[in-house]
């Protein structure tokens, strides 16, 4: 059967006291709307509805794009009101409707499934997801009848004290038989208290009409909870990384403390890996096989090879490619690359740059705007001096060149392979393949790199690469 879906997003969001909308507040590397987003996607191939509000209209419309189709509730009159605001788009359209939320980043689609399987199964007008817990939070009360239908829902507001006692709750989750729910939202009538339409009056409706209405109760009560506070969305939070910790744990990679290890929803990782406490690994993150990461590692939008290693170290929107490694304490910047086997040692830092294949960066050290050629060192304190106040420029390393410590390459510089540099050299201009250069500014000696000695010991400096 065809399916439309509906999800209600138009609350004020009064308790969460932000000027974003709740809706788009991100949870382990994704806005809370885009949980919902995806069950809608994966339930049904039609275009969702998402119903919101004039003050996050915008803002939700700007990052939903073509998405979804927005309905604006102009005044905010209940989950029925706001359901009515989609009948010019939905009707007609499909079989059955499901209405879903976007602050409920919790549900899983399994449990959806099971849901529209119960509806079709019992051929009832309306199907309610139901959970049972001790603290209501709010939800309001599910009463059955003596064959164990649903008869009524009662708002935690307008419940009795007998009612209340109730502790099977309404998610707010339904799936309508299509032609009940446009033929009965007309007739829905405000509350005594608040004067607002609810979804939840037309369970009684059904009821008196005889009409069958199901409740499927979800295993785990997690799922229907919904973000309301900042209290609720830590919690979200939590048991967000909590599924996907478990996930990557039953797929073969060690999380040697999942309380302390944060994965977004979107990464990726190869079986063998052992990720380590602190690490947070995030956005577009995928990770290869047998690697290791952490402690006190940050990744975010980072390509990670098989068997590389990440040591207490920040990489943002970087590619390791296999069997290169970092840190402690380095900083892979946006365009950084270290290319297969390559090593960058305590405190260097990359930006858009290129450390070839078996290159290594010891300690201390720059790269902006460099590429550096396969076999090559670059000696403590070396510094790619890259911008000179109004533009950025290049350097140049090519393979098997010896960079020695403290020196400064004033970009845009080429130094040829085979070459050497004195430590403390200021290379301001190119040097010819297998030459030696040192000096303030450096200049170039006739001999052949391989015919010297090396200049660190000659001068025995101490300086260790």
């Amino acid at each position: 059967m065809a399916l439309s879906v509906i999800i209600l997003a138009a609350g004020k969001s009064t308790r969460f006291k932000s000027a974003t909308p709740k809706v788009l507040h991100t949870m382990a590397g994704r806005p809370m709307l885009q949980y919902t987003l995806d069950l809608a996607s994966a339930l049904s191939t039609a275009q969702p509805v998402v119903v919101v509000g004039p003050e996050t209209e915008e803002s939700i419309r700007e990052w939903l794009g073509t998405r979804a189709q927005l309905v604006r509730q102009e005044e905010r009159l209940g989950t029925g009101h706001a359901a009515l605001q989609t009948r010019g788009a939905l009707e007609g359209k499909a079989d059955q409707v499901l209405v879903l939320y976007g602050d409920m980043p919790l549900l899983r689609e399994a449990t959806l499934q099971k849901l529209i399987q119960c509806h079709n199964d019992t051929h009832a007008a309306i199907t309610v997801l139901t959970v049972q817990r001790e603290d209501p939070r709010g939800f309001g009360r599910i009463v059955r009848g003596p064959d164990n239908t649903v008869q009524a829902i009662v708002e935690d507001i307008e419940a009795s004290p007998e009612i209340a006692a109730i502790n099977d709750l309404n998610t707010g989750i339904y799936i309508f038989d299509a032609d009940f729910l446009w033929a009965h939202l007309p007739l829905l009538q405000p509350s005594p208290r608040k004067g607002e339409y609810y979804l939840t009056d037309l369970i009684a409706m059904a009821a008196q009409e005889k009409q069958p209405v199901e409740g499927l109760l979800v295993e785990d009560a997690i799922e229907g909870m919904g973000v309301n506070t900042r209290v609720d969305f830590a919690l979200a939070i939590r048991a967000l990384h909590q599924r996907i910790n478990e996930h990557w744990m039953l797929e073969g990679v060690t999380l040697i403390d999942p309380a302390t290890t944060y994965i977004d929803a979107g990464v990726t990782i190869g079986r063998d890996t052992v990720i380590y406490p602190n690490t947070h690994v995030q956005g577009d993150t995928h990770i290869g096989e047998a690697s290791q990461i952490g402690p006190n590692t940050i990744l975010q939008d980072c390509t990670i090879g098989n068997r590389c290693r990440v040591t207490a170290s920040v990489l943002e929107y970087a590619v390791m490619e296999d069997e290169s490694n970092i840190g402690p304490f380095g900083h892979l910047r946006k365009g950084a690359r270290l290319c297969q086997g390559a090593h960058m040692g305590n405190f260097g830092e990359m930006k858009n740059s290129t450390l070839g294949p078996g290159a290594k960066m010891g300690h201390f050290s720059y790269l902006g705007d460099a590429q550096v050629g396969a076999g090559s060192n670059i000696g403590a304190g070396t510094i790619t001096c890259n911008y000179d106040g109004k533009r950025k420029h290049p350097t140049t390393i090519e393979e098997n060149v010896f960079i020695g410590s403290d020196t400064m390459l004033v970009a845009p510089v080429h130094i040829g392979s085979g070459s050497k540099t004195g430590a403390g050299s200021v290379v301001t201009r190119d040097i010819p393949p297998n030459s030696l250069a040192y000096g303030v500014p450096a200049r170039v000696h006739t001999q052949a790199a391989s015919e010297t000695k090396d200049l660190e010991e000659e001068k025995d400096s101490g300086h260790k690469q």
